[in-house]
């Protein structure tokens, strides 16, 4: 009984909605604002005046198997068109506009820039490069999302006109065909590099939309379009606990590598890096810390302590919040003290996925009151504002929450 129960809960449903959602959030914004941060520098970090030269980039990928559309052409004008698609996908992932596909165009990019300059980045990178592979299995704009919204707005019209079927969506297959025949092109070209099973991948995730597609189309309600909703549902599931076991592995793999050092052995860990002008960017703030041996000492044991001990935490609610607490609290602090806020965002969006589900949902809450309160007010403004009336001020407190 048990086990079917088991199997009725991965196949249902796509669990964890508002987990994966903010993992999307956060690593599509991660992703966006570290891309905007560096516009300036993005041609020595990745273009044409990089240190590390198209020809030698070529030559290791031409070895590893990478893949990286900045591959196809040394032309500075192809170089800003790669650029500007990864930061729009970063933008309309993290809106939630056309989830599945965007999650797509978003791996591409991430794994093209990152894979250009591999000697460019640190292991909030790294997170980033593994994460946006995930994001394309994952059912990740279930809420939160413009998806989302649009799929309410086209329930509710449906229920207005008495269960009739309702128009059909047109820009998700314009926006499939067109990557459909950029795909075909570069296939045809030689141009998808990665010893096929990138191939494999994007045509397949291109294969499975089309027939999505076919199936709601003409086929709504049959049960070739439910088993396509139930794989998707295993996929979804699948790629999410694969989520959650990766970011284990980068503690427990960390913290096991920190007890074996002898400066994480006797305390003083914390206090190198305090000392270096690299990751010192508030020099005041660092010596402050660096200064007091018993602080250094707590936060360098404190840290391994949670690192090691977080995924045996997993099975004890209560124990596993406090610690995700003091995980994030230490990325925080990490990009604050040492100047890693990349890093650091990647890693809390990571942790993100072990957030309780109730408090995400009153988070959600209080965002959606925040928003409407704004709008209340900016609408109770305008007409102030339009005439010149005295009324705005009342206006303006008959609006104000009370308290």
């Amino acid at each position: 009984m048990n086990a079917a129960r088991a199997v009725q809960r991965i196949t249902g449903a796509a669990l964890g909605p508002y987990q994966s959602a903010v993992v999307r959030i956060g690593f599509a914004g991660t992703w966006l604002v570290f891309l905007l941060r560096e516009l300036p520098h993005r041609r020595e970090l990745y273009g044409p005046d990089a240190p590390w030269s198209w020809d030698m980039a070529s030559q290791l990928i031409a070895g590893n198997g990478a893949f990286s559309t900045l591959m196809w052409s040394r032309s500075t004008v192809w170089f800003e068109i790669v650029y500007a698609v990864a930061v729009v996908s970063g933008l309309l992932l993290m809106l939630g506009w056309r989830t599945r596909a965007m999650s797509v165009v978003f791996m591409l990019g991430v794994l093209s820039l990152q894979n250009r300059s591999v000697f460019v980045g640190d292991g909030g990178d790294n997170v980033i490069h593994v994460i946006a592979i995930y994001l394309v299995f994952t059912r990740c704009g279930q809420v939160w999302s413009l998806d989302a919204r649009r799929a309410a707005r086209a329930a509710r019209a449906g229920e207005e006109r008495g269960g009739q079927e309702r128009a059909a969506d047109r820009a998700g297959p314009v926006l499939w065909a067109v990557l459909g025949a950029v795909l075909l092109g570069a296939t045809l070209l030689g141009r998808v590099q990665g010893e096929g099973w990138l191939r494999v991948l994007l045509w397949g995730l291109w294969g499975t939309a089309a027939l999505w597609w076919a199936l709601n189309r003409y086929a709504p309600g049959g049960q070739p379009r439910a088993l396509l909703d139930v794989l998707a549902n295993i996929l979804h599931n699948t790629a999410l606990a694969v989520i959650m076991g990766q970011v284990c592995l980068v503690y427990a793999t960390a913290g096991w590598y920190k007890i074996q050092g002898s400066r994480w052995g006797d305390g003083t860990a914390l206090y190198y890096p305090l000392k270096l002008d690299y990751f010192t960017p508030w020099p005041a703030l660092s010596d402050l810390l660096a200064a007091n041996g018993t602080m250094v000492m707590l936060v360098s044991y404190g840290t391994v302590i949670v690192q090691v001990a977080f995924p045996f935490t997993l099975f004890n609610r209560r124990v596993k919040n406090v610690l995700l607490v003091a995980m994030m609290l230490e990325h925080a602090g990490i990009a604050v003290l040492l100047g890693l806020p990349f890093f650091s965002l990647a890693m809390i969006a990571a942790d993100a996925v072990f957030l309780p589900t109730g408090f995400l949902r009153r988070l959600g809450g209080w965002a959606e009151t925040g928003r409407g309160r704004l709008l209340t007010r900016g609408r109770a403004v305008l007409p102030g504002q339009r005439d010149g009336s005295d009324e705005q001020p009342r206006a303006l407190a008959d609006e104000r929450p009370v308290g």
